[in-house]
């Protein structure tokens, strides 16, 4: 295990590409660990030289683990209608901490950051929080936490938030399986398979329903970030898909009209997930984006 000690805790890490190229930290969503970014999603940016961090979040993979600290959701959701502040384990902001001890412990000052779903409410407290470590903003099929937005489908819902009927490996992986159907892409084909061995290799690396309260608990206490946005001076890409049943379309939109200069880009067909067929679409909207934000970098360094 490639580990180091970021914002106090323990993150466990793994590098791609060249160690002197551009720096892109990539940050995974709910529940999430570094095995789960394809290998042609790390060598669409890899082979024009950008190296690429991938980590655990806090409560997955080979990260801390935050044992017995069970979220109590329903005094959470009291709290939460009550007005006044609730009780989690940890926040987004500390998550979002995390990434920027991890730059700093790489001896990274800054880079170009992409997150997805969660990974993208994290990414955007991260620049809000913390902007000096980020280039650019890359934030996908994610959130600004607006409470007026459209909900997940139900059946998006209970797919993202029920467990496993057992903790035995194939039952986890069916589990996954079956659950992803309800949120997919319906405009790029999703393989199975792939997902099946995706869901496989991860669980054989951790398993860890555990952690996934906790991170639940994050994101349900997270302020909306959409004001704060507002004042963001940081490059900003916004990508989601038209097929999104577990934040629709209109979370994109928002996010996009909340970020000062922001790029926005809707594909059609495309759900919160990320098949083959959708990698070259993203690539292709994310490497120009990250080659523009550095050019402008390089031209505002003093001479």
């Amino acid at each position: 295990m490639t580990a180091a000690t970021a914002n106090g805790i323990v993150i466990a890490y793994h590098t791609y590409g060249p160690a002197g190229g551009v720096p892109l930290l990539l940050v995974h969503g709910f529940s999430q660990q570094l095995t789960a970014w394809a290998p042609e999603w790390i060598e669409g940016f890899t082979r024009v030289g950008l190296r690429v961090i991938a980590y655990d979040n806090r409560d997955t993979g080979l990260s801390r683990k935050f044992d017995g600290r069970i979220p109590d959701f329903a005094a959470i959701t009291a709290a939460m209608r009550a007005g006044a502040k609730p009780d989690a384990p940890y926040t987004l902001d500390d998550m979002a901490a995390d990434a920027a001890g991890l730059l700093d412990a790489l001896g990274i000052e800054s880079a170009h950051v992409a997150g997805v779903s969660m990974g993208g409410m994290i990414a955007q407290l991260l620049a809000l929080n913390h902007p000096g470590k980020v280039r650019s903003l890359t934030l996908i099929f994610t959130t600004s936490g607006d409470r007026g937005l459209p909900p997940s489908s139900p059946e998006a819902h209970l797919a993202l938030t029920t467990p496993a009927p057992g903790h035995d490996r194939a039952s986890v992986v069916e589990h996954t399986v079956k659950g992803r159907r309800a949120y997919s892409s319906t405009g790029f084909a999703v393989d199975e398979a792939q997902v099946a061995a995706h869901a496989g290799r991860c669980y054989d690396r951790m398993y860890y329903p555990e952690g996934a309260l906790r991170h639940w608990a994050a994101i349900l206490t997270a302020a909306p970030r959409g004001e704060r946005l507002r004042d963001l001076q940081v490059p900003a890409l916004v990508l989601h898909g038209s097929a999104d049943t577990l934040l629709p379309a209109a979370h994109g939109r928002e996010l996009a009209g909340c970020i000062p200069g922001a790029e926005y880009h809707e594909i059609e067909g495309w759900g919160h997930d990320m098949p083959l067929a959708v990698m070259p679409i993203v690539h292709g909207l994310m490497l120009p984006f990250m080659e523009k934000a550095e050019m402008a970098r390089a031209k505002a360094r003093p001479t």
